[in-house]
């Protein structure tokens, strides 16, 4: 495959985004990658997506995005590019990461 594209899935502020780039690394900043050349469908498309046009008016002056590495949900290389969108998530249907309870103290009583 002469130019990879490939699909990012990642969590940003209870949504999560699938965008479409020719060019993801690792960063020099530890901890993040990086994201380039952002791929959009076609605007010759008649039937407008509204999630794929948030999207495109998130990322429309942005030059290269640094994505935490523990927001990353997947990175596939695929074919050609699909519809990027922006989905809400909804509170009750996500399960909070489990984070272990705090150790008690022992009193002078026992």
């Amino acid at each position: 495959m002469a130019n990879p594209i490939y699909k990012v899935i990642f969590h940003n502020q209870n949504q999560v985004f699938e965008l479409y780039a020719r060019a993801i690394y690792q960063s020099e900043m530890y901890g993040f990658i990086e994201v380039e050349e952002f791929v959009f469908g076609e605007k010759s498309q008649l039937v407008v997506d509204p999630s794929e046009e948030k999207l495109k008016t998130e990322f429309a002056s942005v030059k290269r995005s640094y994505i935490p590495m523990h927001a990353i949900v997947r990175i596939d290389e695929v074919e050609k590019e699909g519809a990027g969108k922006i989905v809400d998530i909804k509170g009750d249907k996500v399960a909070k990461f489990p984070f272990p309870a705090p150790m008690r103290q022992p009193s002078d009583s026992e």
